[in-house]
């Protein structure tokens, strides 16, 4: 393991904040169920996706690099370091927490990968982001934000997707203890580190979308995994009895949130929250999807998420209802929208045009725009009915319908969330 300064010292010292666990008391990081979660995304910068920045993909000059596995395999150690560093240094900085808590929001999602952490002989990752998650604290707190620390990728991959750092055509976190045992530690690692934080860290979330539509080999394996993380996040001390205020928020595996149903229930488990991520982009039908087939496939979600067996939160969602951006099916590889998905998902002669889809805000009609602010409104009074959300992503190169940022921009998203033009828009 690699180890670095307690972060619980640098942000005593540096902001004069009390975060022994007797100050803070018997209670969670942040009043939830009575308040709601509004949060957004720290998307692609501890963790890299060629789609959120395109240019750190492409300057390599390699195609074969199309995830932070890749980078590392085929990047000269010190220019490969110098990118890196200096995108780690500038994509978020103190001033996007002075501006995310200044829209009105409560919490940051902080994707990073096991390899910040832990890396074996033969696995070719960069290190050197845990410096960057001990600033993001100092910043959280700064400016009351709350984070959740989100591990993004483990040893293996746990959904062959590029974000979990390892693209591949199959997961293979599952299918070896020793990369699951490697998780928990991990996971172990960021609990001790958070224990008598959780006025600023209030939640780990011990695994991003563990693949789960694989079939009952993930499942198995993840119902198990969800048990061993809580234990170390709820219990984190050298005694392993006493209790600590840091929730677990675990993910759905992409299963129905009544799949859960009779699982990790009070009162046998406490401080649970399950994380469920909505999208309308990745296949063909839905692409398909009229402006108001995509607001209503939205509101229709409302009795499922209040009927949910634990506290849910929306942990990711976007704006965006194409597939467009570029890269975001991966690095090579086109979109659903357009036809120019591999060629394969649909016949470009019935393709739609991806041109005033994506890209920047400026080129957006006001049409469009309108949009973007009635379905990112259906989207937000949605997840309120439940406990909240977390919008995919802050910021993006060159994809400004999935930009919280850009949206407070252009205008799409409000400066305050609670502002609607349209409050009765899913009737």
């Amino acid at each position: 393991m690699v180890h670095s300064s307690g972060l619980g010292t640098v942000l005593g010292a540096i902001l004069g904040l009390s975060l022994a666990r007797s100050a803070l008391g018997l209670t969670f990081g942040f009043p939830y169920g009575q308040e709601k979660v509004r949060g957004v995304n720290l998307g692609g910068w501890l963790v890299l996706e060629p789609w959120i920045t395109p240019s750190i993909f492409d300057g390599t000059g390699d195609e074969r690099i199309v995830d932070e596995w890749t980078f590392g395999q085929y990047m000269d150690e010190y220019d490969g370091g110098q990118v890196l560093k200096n995108h780690w240094d500038t994509w978020i900085t103190e001033n996007d927490f002075r501006d995310i808590a200044d829209a009105g929001l409560n919490h940051v999602r902080l994707p990073i990968g096991y390899w910040a952490f832990d890396t074996q002989d033969d696995e070719p990752f960069f290190q050197g982001q845990l410096p960057y998650l001990e600033k993001a604290f100092i910043w959280a707190a700064k400016y009351n934000l709350k984070v959740i620390v989100d591990l993004h990728g483990a040893p293996g991959s746990q959904n062959g997707f590029d974000n979990s750092g390892q693209k591949m055509p199959r997961p293979q976190w599952q299918t070896k203890q020793d990369n699951v045992d490697r998780t928990v530690d991990i996971i172990e690692e960021i609990a001790s580190r958070v224990k008598d934080m959780t006025g600023v860290v209030p939640i780990i979330a011990p695994l991003n979308e563990p693949a789960g539509f694989y079939g009952q080999d993930v499942l198995s394996v993840t119902r198990q995994y969800w048990l061993d993380s809580y234990q170390q996040i709820r219990y984190p001390y050298d005694d392993k009895k006493r209790e600590s205020n840091t929730i677990a928020m675990i993910h759905d595996a992409f299963q129905p949130l009544s799949y859960w149903s009779g699982f990790m229930q009070p009162p046998q488990y406490d401080g649970v929250i399950l994380d469920t991520h909505i999208y309308q982009v990745f296949s063909v039908e839905m692409n398909d999807w009229t402006q108001e087939q995509q607001i209503q496939g939205v509101c229709g979600r409302a009795s499922d998420l209040m009927n949910a067996p634990l506290w849910t939160v929306v942990g990711e969602w976007s704006p965006a209802s194409t597939d467009c951006a570029t890269y975001l099916n991966g690095r090579g590889i086109g979109s659903r929208y357009d036809g120019s998905y591999n060629g394969t998902e649909r016949p470009q002669a019935l393709a739609h045009v991806c041109a005033t889809k994506t890209g920047s805000g400026t080129t957006f009609t006001p049409g469009y725009k309108k949009f973007l602010r009635q379905f990112w409104e259906a989207q937000t009074i949605t997840y309120e009915k439940t406990q909240g959300w977390i919008q995919w992503t802050w910021k993006a190169e060159n994809a400004d319908e999935w930009s919280y940022q850009a949206g407070l921009k252009y205008g799409w998203i409000p400066q305050n969330p609670s502002d609607r033009q349209y409050p009765n828009i899913c009737g």
